[in-house]
């Protein structure tokens, strides 16, 4: 598969624009005296759907010819790419078909279902995820739209990165969590090509660090059943995603649960905001890892903000 570049993002954006959220940036004089570090926060919690995956989804499903199109779409997701693509196939019309595991959030099946989604339960593997989407593909011809193995999946995503050094300007250093790799692929693509100088780092759970091993080696390490707060960066990279990273870049680095959740609720407290865990992760890297960070102008993904509000972690 093709690597996407800046112009695939750009007119990504402008596919985009009529259908998506122009998120905040936000600062906390708090949280910078804190952390030492001139923190901006890129809002994609107050995106649609309440996470950055709605821009790929978009840009994905509207890149789709009538053709393409008029069978639908299928994925398999747990999380908030089920959601956006329900979303975003129902703007256009057209029928969404989403492999959900069975035990998948209360939440994240009612919300697919609000937005049209035709849910599909499967165990919760890998396999039964894979087998059930090409049984509908057989089925419908719909067009599979996996949630970062995807060249149009990552030039939406990069769409946040770019609105956030537009608005601010140059920065030092720009920091997204990384589970499936498609956010952090698109914001490094977008970072580097607007400001080649500006560090770009990688957030990661200590628990699920498979994205830190393969990008250490050199060579896809697929998790293993991670157990972290981090619902949202379980997932393993793809060999595009790995591709992309090891070209733009510059480090991954990890976070312990206890750091992650002491970050997202510093968020909370002080920015009066909702965050999932996921988002807290480059938060909490900045707080691990001070001697990086202090002094420098830092842009910070917030990746979303679904989360059980019957399950906070404090």
């Amino acid at each position: 598969m093709q690597i996407p570049n800046y112009k695939d993002i750009d007119l990504a954006h402008k596919r985009i624009m009529p259908f998506i959220n122009r998120t905040p940036v936000l600062k906390s004089r708090n949280i910078n005296q804190t952390t030492g570090a001139n923190l901006y926060f890129k809002c994609e919690n107050f995106q649609r759907v309440g996470a950055f995956k709605y821009r790929g989804a978009t840009n994905a499903i509207q890149k789709l010819t009538d053709d393409n199109a008029r069978n639908g779409v299928v994925t398999h997701s747990s999380g908030n790419h089920a959601q956006a693509l329900a979303l975003a196939a129902s703007v256009r019309g057209i029928p969404a078909y989403i492999v959900m595991p069975e035990n998948s959030p209360k939440s994240k099946i009612e919300a697919v279902k609000s937005y049209s989604g035709k849910i599909t339960f499967c165990e919760p593997t890998l396999e039964a995820r894979e087998t059930n989407a090409q049984i509908i593909i057989d089925r419908t011809a719909a067009t599979m739209i996996h949630p970062y193995d995807n060249a149009d999946i990552i030039a939406g995503q990069g769409t946040a990165a770019k609105e956030l050094i537009w608005e601010i300007g140059n920065l030092d250093i720009v920091v997204a969590p990384v589970g499936g790799g498609g956010l952090l692929s698109g914001t490094a693509i977008s970072t580097k090509s607007i400001t080649p100088e500006t560090i770009v780092y990688a957030a990661e759970p200590e628990m699920a660090n498979d994205a830190q091993l393969s990008f250490r080696s050199k060579t896809l390490i697929p998790s293993n059943y991670p157990n972290t707060i981090a619902d949202g960066l379980r997932t393993s990279l793809s060999e595009l995603t790995l591709s992309i990273i090891l070209q733009y870049v510059d480090d991954i680095l990890t976070a312990k649960e206890e750091s992650i959740i002491k970050a997202m609720y510093m968020i909370w407290q002080r920015m009066k905001i909702i965050v999932e865990p996921s988002a807290a992760v480059p938060l909490a890297v900045i707080t691990e890892n001070p001697n990086l960070f202090e002094g420098k102008s830092v842009g910070i993904i917030l990746s979303g903000g679904n989360i059980d509000l019957d399950k906070l972690p404090f």
